[in-house]
């Protein structure tokens, strides 16, 4: 074989494997999100785009080098996720408790960042927080015993309230759990707990109206899906019935709500976004640790207080991280 003819096929050999590798790191990758809010939820389009964005900080162009495959509100979360399994993604996020759970069930190998969920560990979808240790890892968005923090302020921002009505979805288990720490925490401020709520709009109205006809009443939300969809619906039955009432999120007083305890909602996702690109490019969710917030900032809208005539205590005022005028 001649000199020349030799180099060449060595180079070209050689090219071989090059190519490979750049057609390998330049292939469309693909990305699953199940959502358990409506396409047309603010909350759920916050959290997304804040995903998205920081995806496309870190170098993540949909249409060029990834694809994302969305399932939202559903009544069937299972089939969605499934779907999503069935579509071979390269790594799945699961957004809040109420999606985390079904894509369990669906798959055991694919890779799962979840959001918001209140308690991995004791929810089976990790093994430790330090070392989650298969194929999920994530954020998570507080413990239960927030709960005990919602009745506190309750009580410090509406003294006179002996009744709360706390509302919540029973069929999610981190609703379950914050409505639990509640009701262990309101023997300690005399006060009687009340489940409300249920599966939709039309329960939470019927028991909310009902519940506000007796006195010195007073209301918590708790945090799940439910409730943050329908959250306007429970803003405007408190103002309705003059209920002072605590919420998980900013946003739910930024709505009109009376006073919130809770960390930030989005930060999350935008995180989350760093564990998808950690993953793509060969990490494992068993390798990564479970993160929890950081903070918890307490908003008070003194509008709604005005409103209904409460006068904030100057000592909660001066503890507000921040204070809606």
């Amino acid at each position: 074989m001649k000199r020349r003819a030799f180099i060449a096929l060595i180079g070209s050999a050689a090219a071989v494997p090059f190519a490979a590798r750049a057609q390998q790191n330049d292939r469309i990758r693909r990305i699953g999100v199940l959502v358990p809010y409506g396409k047309d939820s603010s909350e759920g389009q916050a959290r997304v785009a804040a995903f998205r964005q920081e995806l496309q900080r870190l170098g993540w162009t949909e249409g060029r080098n990834l694809q994302i495959e969305y399932r939202w509100e559903t009544d069937d979360l299972r089939k969605a996720a499934t779907e999503l399994v069935a579509l071979s993604p390269d790594v799945i996020l699961g957004i809040s408790t109420q999606a985390t759970t079904p894509l369990q069930q669906a798959t055991k190998t694919v890779p799962i960042v979840f959001t918001q969920v209140a308690d991995p560990v004791s929810g089976g979808f990790v093994a430790s927080l330090a070392r989650p240790g298969g194929n999920m890892t994530g954020f998570t968005v507080f413990d239960y015993d927030i709960g005990a923090k919602w009745l506190e302020l309750l009580k410090e921002i509406a003294p006179f309230v002996t009744h709360v009505g706390v509302v919540r979805d029973p069929t999610v288990t981190s609703s379950i759990g914050q409505f639990a720490a509640i009701q262990s925490a309101s023997r300690s401020f005399r006060v009687e707990v009340t489940p409300l709520g249920g599966r939709d709009a039309d329960d939470i109205e019927h028991t909310i109206v009902e519940f506000a006809a007796g006195s010195n009443r007073g209301l918590i939300s708790v945090a799940t899906p439910l409730t943050i969809t329908h959250r306007s619906l429970i803003i405007s039955l408190a103002a309705r019935h003059r209920l002072p009432a605590t919420y998980p999120f900013r946003f739910f007083v930024t709505d009109g709500g009376l006073i919130s305890y809770g960390p930030d909602s989005i930060e999350p996702h935008r995180q989350a976004a760093g564990y998808v690109d950690r993953i793509l490019k060969g990490e494992k969710p068993a390798d990564l640790p479970v993160q929890a917030p950081t903070k918890n900032e307490l908003v008070i809208n003194l509008k709604t207080a005005r409103a209904i005539g409460l006068t904030v205590p100057p000592t909660l005022l001066a503890r507000a991280d921040v204070v809606i005028e």
